[in-house]
């Protein structure tokens, strides 16, 4: 497929300033005035890429990862970094921290930019097929930005007029209005306008409108609020994805992570990334998740960091419980999820023993330096073997806060230099294996667990070791909704949708305090949605309401 980034810089009127064409060469667009430059079909064309845009600043970054990963039931804090607020729940999750702020600052600056387009495009002499077709990748934006708005803030601003110039007034508008006047209209006029492909990589589809669509049905369905229909839409949606586009599982669970085999056919909808940009700071971003999920290797005896290994910036780790969740007698996920041998890139001359160490034999560059045996497999590692072995065996008692299971999903061996923080994997937003479960939970909200379960082995038997499918499945009687997000775990677990998964369900406080030590004295009820930020509330006439339990 013919990739392409849509990287272009927030300036005036929240509108485009430059985007990269096909060949990654810039376009400088600064001696036009915005208002001029969008009345044509080339600046239409820009603006569209430059919606896009605003999905960066957060997925695959450590915004998105702190708000998404910390404080849930599977995964806490690792040593390192900042915002551990959002895993503790403590008082300095509040309206003033930066990464709510840049998150609502970065949705709402995507949502005018959306709002610019589709208010301008009226005045576009251009085909009037190729404009519904660009207005609807924008209207799915549009979307796209106000789910992630109140599904991490609840009730919020909403307009559908481009802003222009500095606005001191601001609605908080119920999140069933969101819903009605944005949310699916927006998604309607989506699928009714997009096509099922699109030549330019990353570009929003019928599918992906479909996808989006259902997921906020869904989301939808569990609310207060809800259309008593809102399950039933999902599962239909979800449906024509799993049916009608050609998408198919990858046989191999594994393949999912192999950073060559990007732009598969179980991917629906992707932010894509180019190395070419990456590499050369273009563009800003990147996919960043390879540095938040690794241990402290690196001053370990054999290792020193490197690209094949990654910079281990230690922010997640799994909680125990997660540990316990994948079956490897059966199950390939852990395996394919987690890495278990670190080989040495540097020698090592042999140690006597010292105090509690045992005396260690000579390492030589490739052999095994560290090994994690992971869960299930530790009991056959009692000191008494580790100690007899030249590299170092770290079993569960000895997991710490620089020390434990680090997940390879996001390794990106292909960065230049081993300090590079910039990655160019595609950060995967929506994927074939995620609709079979998000089809197994509407059906499940309809009372049919029977056809939830079929979903689920579908991804399970996708998921077996080969010889265990028949082991691999499950019936009816096994699902409900704890065991359908155990199995969202297994399935997803680093992919940034966990505290949405547990906040849209109400599972967010029962399984956080059941599983996450270091969130459970503090998590309380209103934390299903975070602060309103302070910079909303001070820039607003008359002050703008902060979300019950936290201070005004």
């Amino acid at each position: 497929m013919k990739r392409k980034i849509y990287y272009i810089w927030f300036l005036a009127l929240g509108l485009l300033t430059h985007s990269c064409s096909d060949s990654l060469d810039e376009e400088l667009v600064t001696d036009v005035s915005a208002a001029s430059y969008y009345t044509t079909e080339k600046g239409l064309e820009d603006a569209v890429k430059a919606t896009y845009s605003f999905l960066k600043p957060f997925y695959g970054q450590e915004m998105g990862f702190a708000m998404t990963t910390f404080g849930t039931d599977i995964w806490t804090n690792g040593a390192d970094g900042g915002h551990k607020v959002f895993n503790f729940y403590d008082t300095g999750l509040n309206s003033a921290e930066s990464y709510v702020q840049q998150s609502w600052a970065t949705w709402y600056r995507g949502i005018n930019q959306a709002n610019g387009v589709i208010n301008r495009s009226a005045d576009v002499d251009m085909d009037e097929t190729q404009k519904n077709l660009r207005i609807a990748e924008v209207r799915f934006l549009r979307a796209l930005y106000y789910f992630q708005v109140v599904t991490t803030f609840g009730d919020a601003h909403l307009s559908l007029e481009e802003t222009e110039g500095v606005q001191v007034e601001a609605n908080k508008t119920a999140q069933a209005e969101i819903y009605s006047q944005a949310i699916i209209p927006d998604l309607e006029f989506a699928i009714g306008n997009l096509p099922n492909s699109q030549s330019d990589y990353g570009r929003a589809t019928k599918a992906a409108a479909e996808f989006l669509l259902g997921k906020a049905l869904l989301t939808r369905s569990y609310t207060s609020f809800a259309d008593g229909n809102d399950a039933s839409r999902a599962e239909t949606l979800f449906s024509n994805v799993i049916d009608n586009y050609g998408f198919s599982l990858l046989d191999n669970y594994a393949d999912l992570w192999d950073i060559t085999n990007e732009g598969n056919s179980e991917m629906v909808f992707v932010i894509s990334n180019s190395k070419a940009q990456v590499d050369s700071d273009i563009d800003p971003y990147g996919h960043r998740g390879h540095l938040y999920f690794l241990m402290e290797y690196d001053v370990r005896r054999g290792m020193t960091r490197d690209t094949e290994n990654g910079r281990p910036w230690k922010r997640h780790r799994p909680t125990d419980f997660m540990l316990t969740l994948w079956d490897r007698d059966i199950d390939t996920r852990y395996d394919a999820s987690f890495k278990h041998v670190w080989y040495a890139n540097k020698n090592e001359p042999a140690t006597e023993a010292s105090g509690s160490e045992p005396a260690r034999a000579a390492l030589s560059i490739g052999d095994t330096a560290i090994y994690i045996p992971g869960p299930g497999k530790d009991m056959d590692w009692p000191q008494s073997l580790q100690d007899t072995k030249p590299y170092i065996v770290i079993t569960n008692e000895e997991y710490s806060e620089r020390l434990f299971p680090s997940m390879n999903k996001w390794i990106d061996p292909t960065r230049p230099d081993r300090q590079k923080v910039n990655g160019q994997r595609d950060f995967i937003l929506m994927r074939l294996g995620d609709a079979y479960l998000l089809r197994a939970e509407a059906r499940l909200q309809q009372s049919d667990p029977s056809g939830a379960a079929q979903d689920i082995n579908v991804v399970r038997m996708r998921a077996a070791v080969p010889g265990q499918e028949v082991a691999s499945q499950i019936t009816a009687s096994d699902v409900d909704l704890d065991f359908l997000l155990d199995e969202r775990a297994r399935e997803l677990t680093g992919e940034g949708w966990r505290w949405w998964d547990l906040a849209r369900t109400g599972k967010l406080v029962e399984r956080t305090r059941m599983h996450n030590p270091g969130a459970a004295p503090n998590i309380q009820d209103y934390h299903v949605v975070r602060p309103i930020p302070q910079e909303q509330i001070d820039r607003t006439l008359g002050g703008y309401p902060q979300n019950p339990g936290y201070p005004q």
